[in-house]
C-alpha cells in the first residue's frame, strides 16, 4: 500500500498535501498549521487568513486525515471545525504531553460560541474560539488570540528556562 494511499486527498485541493509529502521539511522558522473544517467557505476564508499570517496550510477532510497528518508532523497551530469529527480531533490533542500540547496554538471554530470566550475555550481544551460569523477577521483575531498566549506563558518560558528545561 502506497502513501496514496494510507493518506487520501479528502479536502480535493491540488496544493500541498502531507499524502504526497508526510516526511517534508518546511523550513527553519516556518510556521506550520492543520486546518480541519469540512465547510468549503470557511475552510478556504481561514486558510487564506492563516497563509496572510505567513503558514504553511495543510488541510484535513476528515477526523482521520488529521489524526494521520498530526503522526508525521508537528503543528504551530491546529483550527478544529465544531462538527460530529471536533471532539476525536481534541481528544487526541489532550493526551499530548502538556510540555507538547502547549507549542500548540488550538482554534475551535463554532457556530454557537462567542469569539474569544475564553471560559469556552477553557473548558474545550482549545486556546481560542472564533464563532463563523466572524471569519472576515480571522487574521486580526488570530493575532491577538496568538499575542495574548504568548503573554500568558512568557513569565512560565522564562522560569523553564532559567531551569534548563526549555
Amino acid at each position: 500500500m502506497g502513501v496514496k494511499d494510507t493518506f487520501p486527498d479528502s479536502a480535493g485541493t491540488d496544493s500541498y498535501e502531507v499524502s504526497e509529502k508526510p516526511f517534508d521539511y518546511v523550513g527553519e522558522g516556518g510556521k506550520t498549521a492543520l486546518l480541519c473544517e469540512t465547510d468549503p467557505g470557511i475552510r478556504d476564508r481561514l486558510e487564506s487568513a492563516l497563509k496572510k499570517m505567513g503558514y504553511h496550510v495543510t488541510k484535513a477532510g476528515t477526523a482521520s486525515d488529521a489524526l494521520k497528518s498530526m503522526r508525521f508532523h508537528g503543528y504551530d497551530l491546529i483550527a478544529v471545525g465544531e462538527n460530529s469529527d471536533t471532539d476525536v480531533i481534541l481528544d487526541h490533542l489532550r493526551r499530548f504531553p502538556m510540555g507538547v500540547r502547549r507549542n500548540i496554538f488550538v482554534i475551535l471554530l463554532s457556530e454557537t460560541i462567542r469569539t474569544m470566550d475564553n471560559m469556552a475555550a477553557f473548558s474545550r481544551s482549545v486556546n481560542l474560539v472564533i464563532n463563523r460569523e466572524h471569519m472576515d477577521e480571522a487574521d486580526a483575531i488570530i493575532g491577538r488570540g496568538i499575542a495574548d498566549n504568548e503573554a500568558f506563558y512568557q513569565t512560565f518560558r522564562e522560569a523553564l528556562k532559567e531551569a534548563g528545561r526549555l
